[in-house]
């Protein structure tokens, strides 16, 4: 039998746990009715970009399991930053999302001070899938394989120009990646976006971008580009004659572009949790799968937890990409 003063000091004790189980079962509560109007999926990327192909296939599929529309909104400027600030900044309910790229973990890299804490301004929400980089050249280019630029830009040091979508982007350290591992030194031309990159590689004005394959696979399809090879080790599904660099004689070289998703710090665990959940579910139907296969995206679904370990040993492989490339943070 408690004491009057064991009682009172038990009281403290009694309250927080009633006011946990009340927390808990009102956000059960909340995430059954999640969502109850229109969920905003913020693409920091220009439309057409790797990010926002995979966004808007999952936003379609998910707009048909909550009955809501889910709608993508691009907000492209500043590596990605200025559309990332919009969710840093926005109501931790859910109802605004970030859909970005590799790109989310390729930024703290290059920059040395983000408007926000990629650590802490925003929670890993779910993984929308991963594809190789190509590496597109113009169809008319003088590179017919990896070994004709290799060998070019041996010859001409800091003359041959490569495109990216922007400083500090995932194709920007992609690309230093591949000059790294070939012994190569180049000159970094950035671009607003993939596509703005892609046409600019097209018409010859650049000699290479390393383009998310879901981006550029239509004109590949159309001959108006020439794919020098795929990163994956092995190749891709969806355009199967194009080689990867490893067999090409570069065995070791490998490294892919992901698509995730993130909400606000603050946004309550379980509204989270469903989030992940129905992304998961979505990337397993047959809709989002025939989307993905025509594109050469590959559906890994992960937990919350495993997406947020994923992407902090994204970020640690992106800090040793820019640390011997010599890329002074800006």
């Amino acid at each position: 039998m408690l004491t009057s003063s064991r009682l009172v000091r038990r009281i403290p004790n009694l309250l927080f746990t009633a006011l946990t189980s009340i927390s808990l079962i009102g956000g059960a509560a909340y995430a059954q009715s999640f969502p109850s109007r229109t969920v905003k999926m913020v693409v920091p990327l220009t439309t057409g970009s790797g990010a926002d192909i995979a966004g808007r296939v999952v936003a379609k599929s998910l707009t048909e399991t909550w009955k809501q529309s889910v709608i993508i909104e691009n907000r492209p400027g500043a590596g990605g930053l200025i559309g990332t600030g919009v969710v840093v900044n926005a109501e931790p309910d859910g109802y605004t999302l970030l859909v970005q790229s590799a790109s989310y973990a390729a930024n703290p890299a290059i920059y040395k001070k983000l408007p926000y804490d990629p650590l802490k301004s925003l929670i890993d929400v779910a993984i929308l899938g991963q594809t190789p980089y190509v590496m597109i050249t113009a169809a008319d280019s003088p590179y017919q394989t990896i070994r004709d630029l290799v060998i070019a830009a041996k010859s001409k040091p800091d003359e041959i120009t490569f495109a990216s979508a922007g400083v500090g982007s995932s194709t920007h350290l992609a690309a230093e990646y591949f000059n790294q591992m070939m012994g190569i030194k180049l000159i970094h031309v950035p671009y607003k976006g993939s596509p703005e990159a892609i046409q600019d590689t097209m018409s010859g004005r650049t000699a290479f971008y390393m383009a998310p394959l879901d981006t550029a696979i239509g004109q590949l399809k159309g001959g108006k580009l020439r794919a020098l090879g795929v990163t994956s080790k092995t190749r891709n599904a969806a355009v199967p004659e194009i080689p990867s660099i490893a067999e090409q004689g570069y065995a070791n070289f490998e490294i892919g572009l992901w698509f995730g998703v993130w909400a606000p710090a603050g946004t309550p665990p379980a509204i989270v949790k469903k989030i992940n959940q129905d992304i998961n579910l979505a990337m397993q139907s047959p809709e989002v799968k025939t989307a993905y296969d025509s594109k050469g995206i590959k559906a890994t679904p992960m937990s919350q937890q495993e997406f947020g370990k994923f992407v902090r040993d994204e970020m640690a492989k992106y800090q040793k990409i820019a640390k011997d490339a010599n890329i002074e943070p800006q």
